[in-house]
């Protein structure tokens, strides 16, 4: 992965250089760099990414060395995803195992980093990056919570069935053999939301065999018929937030077969001696709602904290997604420009005859007709949060007239939820 690699070179003050690891030895040193600040799992987790992932690149993993001790202080790396928002896919650059050694703390060390980040996603044209940090840090750096994460839908062991004892479910481990009908399972069960994580066979493989030993590492269970073939599917994190035996995701699921995995989920959390079982699915997943008569209750949730590196571009990729809005609103054949002004940039939407024929950044105006803060371009475009709850919770939110109708027609509400790809 190394060959015909120029990498990255940034001296900063005080004896520090910004790099991107150069060989295995700097893919091993900042991996070690990452099990300390982490732990050693996390540490694997690197390793596994640099050498295993398909979208792993060696420009993409940075760190903060000081030169007069050779030791690492900073890192952090950029992880390629594909998003499904509709019928357009966006590609999404995570920014993940952020960390600096306490020492090195307060020397702006991560917003030097953030600097080189933007640069690679300017470079490669992304349509968004995400990240799943800790609370309010990011804003600094344009983030914005955007998308669900970590939800946790509890439920009790005393109140789960027991499954049927003369028909158990049958499951057992899936593996590289059972890829295509993982996609086959996962695509149907990802239809019915609005975004959501692309997943390729590749993908796949890295989650049944390379995720091993890390700090993401899952086990993907077959739920099976009577001729062994698979029906269905669940996902079972090793690691999560709180003591439950946590689903992470499952397969279309009817009500007998939902019934029967709560048995069998039942059974394996006592097995492990996990209190509950934990949820983090959509509200809209066939096993939350089948849990509802069983107490299944949100005690907690977090959300993905989005920067969008080009609004232009952003609403430019989304053209289909919105023409299609239009078309079945009142505004089928709205032509005219929609400013939409985000205090220090202004992004002129030029509509024909219902058509969006241009989308162009024309840099700080004084238009009024629709203003936003500009962290909440995210929340808004991605449906995390409608026109009428930003203006509830933001003053400086101002979509007036007739603007307010297109805004929520062009900008509804969405159903959303990202599945991880390692």
């Amino acid at each position: 992965m190394f060959n015909a690699y120029s990498p990255f070179h940034q001296p900063l003050d005080n004896s520090l250089v910004l790099r991107s690891i150069r060989d295995a030895a700097d893919a091993e040193r900042l991996a070690a760099f990452n099990a300390s600040s982490f732990g050693t799992d996390v540490g694997t987790m690197s390793r596994a990414l640099i050498r295993q992932h398909r979208a792993a690149r060696p420009y993409d993993w940075l760190y903060i060395e000081d030169t007069s001790s050779g030791a690492i202080v900073s890192s952090l790396c950029l992880i390629p995803w594909t998003w499904r928002c509709e019928e357009v896919r966006l590609r999404s650059a995570e920014m993940g195992i952020v960390s600096t050694h306490p020492d090195y703390r307060n020397r702006g060390l991560i917003r030097a980093l953030d600097q080189r980040f933007k640069a690679l996603l300017a470079r490669d044209e992304f349509d968004l990056s995400h990240i799943q940090g800790i609370p309010y840090f990011y804003r600094q750096f344009g983030y914005e919570y955007a998308i669900p994460l970590e939800l946790h839908w509890e439920l009790e062991l005393r109140r789960l069935p027991d499954g049927n004892p003369d028909q158990p479910l049958r499951t057992r481990r899936a593996d590289r053999a059972d890829i295509p009908a993982l996609m086959d399972l996962y695509a149907d069960a990802t239809r019915h939301l609005d975004i959501t994580t692309v997943r390729s066979a590749a993908d796949w493989q890295y989650l049944l065999e390379n995720s091993v030993g890390t700090a993401t590492e899952i086990e993907v269970w077959l739920i099976l018929d009577e001729a062994n073939e698979a029906t269905g599917y669940c996902s079972l994190p090793k690691q999560g937030f709180g003591d439950g035996l946590i689903v992470s995701e499952t397969a279309r699921l009817s009500a007998a077969t939902a019934d029967g995995l709560f048995g069998w989920l039942k059974h394996i959390a006592a097995e492990r001696g996990k209190p509950y079982v934990r949820l983090n699915l959509p509200a809209t997943s066939d096993l939350v709602q089948a849990g509802r008569p069983y107490g299944a209750a949100l005690r907690d949730d977090y959300s993905w904290q989005i920067h969008v590196p080009d609004a232009a571009r952003l609403l430019r990729k989304l053209t289909p997604v919105l023409e299609r809005r239009l078309a079945a609103s009142l505004f089928a054949d709205l032509t005219e420009t929609l400013p939409i002004n985000l205090y220090r940039d202004t992004v002129e939407l030029q509509f024909e005859r219902g058509k969006l024929i241009s989308v162009q950044s024309i840099g700080a105006s004084d238009t009024w007709g629709f203003r936003l803060p500009p962290l909440l371009l995210a929340p808004l475009v991605l449906g995390y949060r409608s026109r009428a709850e930003l203006r509830s919770m933001y003053p400086d939110v101002g979509i007036w007239g007739r603007n307010q109708q297109l805004a929520d027609v062009l900008f509804p509400k969405l159903n959303s939820f990202i599945f991880t790809n390692y």
